[in-house]
């Protein structure tokens, strides 16, 4: 049975909105690349699909050599099927739908980003780790990590990973939440 991982990163002050800003590309991503080397497939909601189907179909070495071929799985009330990209619309019971993929790889599905997609996903008990990849540097305003849905969303840190650029990569199970 394959585990589902969200991954995401922010700054901080956990703004994940407006990466281009403060996100850094030439940030040498070792876990990165291995978490995707891990997975099977990716599990995306409509918003983070669209930004990485515009980016990354057309970009080279060693990360769009895993992300571009991937099976995608996109869950959207607004896009219609075909979709580009080795992509597939997951139905209006998508939560049902994911629990069906968790069972059917054995390697990990990556969920990037960490809205309202993962939100619902954690409200169903299907999220395994969270990972949060914290960039040093402090935002201010900006979309926070399950910013809609309801509250609280309890943790266990599993692990956190130093690296010498000052980003952590934080690792955590969700537990019961109440």
């Amino acid at each position: 049975m394959g585990r589902l991982i969200v991954s995401a990163q922010m700054t901080m002050d956990s703004v994940m909105d407006h990466i281009e800003d403060w996100f850094d590309p030439e940030f040498e991503d070792p876990d990165g690349v291995a978490q995707l080397r891990a997975a099977d497939a990716l599990v995306l909601g409509r918003v983070t699909y669209e930004h990485f189907a515009e980016y990354w179909p057309s970009q080279h070495g060693a990360y769009a050599e895993l992300v571009n071929p991937i099976p995608k799985y996109v869950v959207s009330s607004t896009l219609t099927e075909p979709l580009a990209w080795n992509s597939q619309l997951l139905g209006a019971d998508f939560a049902t739908e994911v629990a069906a993929l968790k069972a059917r790889y054995s390697g990990d599905l990556i969920c990037y980003g960490c809205g309202k997609l993962a939100n619902h996903l954690a409200r169903h008990g299907l999220i395994d780790e969270v990972r949060f990849w914290l960039y040093p540097v402090v935002w201010g305003d900006g979309v926070r990590p399950f910013h809609a849905g309801q509250l609280p969303i309890r943790m266990r840190l599993l692990s956190a990973t130093p690296y010498t650029s000052g980003v952590v990569k934080l690792s955590y199970q969700p537990l019961s939440h109440s």
